[in-house]
């Protein structure tokens, strides 16, 4: 990466963005988020595995809603930094004019962002909290994109378990369910642990490395997505949410993550836990 940042960009401490695109095998991360990622995989070495695994994820439920369910139009919350197989990549290789908008509070995702979709006039990178949702549909550049008469694809792929229980992830989800219309979709996906210790282990891990929410239960996670219509097989560890053995692979993990691939064969006690919903 350029040695010369925009000053609100903040090298010298770890971001999530940077964490999990460095475990994509991006390159958009510096020492300071290698070194975290290397020390979170050695808290939970299975984190590797289910980090890839939310990602194929990403690519089989926007596929879904994109191709089986028609829908041309996506709020990608908590988006991330770009990397293989984006939204809109996906959503575009089966709606041609589908319309994307991803949010992220982190401006390296903006800055990034925006050179990679500086020819692509339906998706755009705003920069917002997404504990506000509020904020985030006023923005007057969102909803420039996104009409509302029609449905929507809302996504929140591992991202509700970095706000904390005071920021109240369900009323922040449930304000965007309750502004899109019926048709619409949700896909999500979230950390969880039936072990307490163990999940409490990785949440102080991401804690120490800055502001962060908590691994949920289960039962606290389909509590969230209460009174949506399922899509089958319903709400399930990530990787067996349809896996399609022939979609696209991701990129290769860097050498010194390595020996943490393929650690969840012995098991989760962190897993992600997701899936697809309609609105009724």
């Amino acid at each position: 990466m350029s040695d010369e940042f925009p000053v609100e960009i903040k090298t010298d401490q770890p971001t999530v963005a940077r964490i999990y695109d460095y475990g994509m095998g991006g390159k958009d991360n510096y020492a300071v988020d290698r070194q975290a990622a290397l020390e979170l995989s050695k808290i939970t070495p299975e984190m590797l595995d289910v980090a890839r695994e939310n990602r194929r994820f990403l690519y089989r439920a926007v596929r879904h809603i994109a191709r089986e369910s028609g829908v041309r139009q996506f709020i990608d919350m908590g988006s991330g930094l770009p990397t293989a197989h984006n939204v809109h990549q996906v959503a575009q290789q089966f709606q041609p004019d589908a319309s994307v908008v991803y949010v992220d509070i982190d401006p390296i995702v903006l800055a990034h962002g925006r050179a990679l979709l500086a020819d692509n006039d339906n998706t755009i990178v705003i920069t917002a909290d997404m504990a506000d949702s509020a904020d985030i549909l006023a923005n007057p550049d969102l909803r420039d994109l996104i009409d509302f008469e029609q449905p929507v694809g809302v996504l929140y792929f591992s991202v509700l378990h970095c706000l904390p229980d005071d920021a109240d992830p369900k009323s922040a989800l449930w304000l965007m369910l309750d502004t899109i219309p019926s048709g619409s979709f949700l896909a999500l996906s979230h950390l969880v642990s039936e072990d307490v210790a163990a999940g409490d282990a990785f949440t102080e891990g991401m804690l120490a490395l800055g502001p962060w929410g908590r691994v949920r239960r289960p039962s606290e996670v389909a509590d969230f997505v209460a009174g949506l219509e399922p899509v089958e097989p319903g709400l399930v560890d990530v990787a067996d949410w349809r896996p399609d053995p022939d979609q696209p692979e991701l990129d290769p993990v860097p050498p010194p993550l390595e020996p943490y691939l393929g650690r969840s064969a012995a098991g989760k006690s962190v897993w992600e836990l997701g899936g697809v919903f309609r609105k009724p």
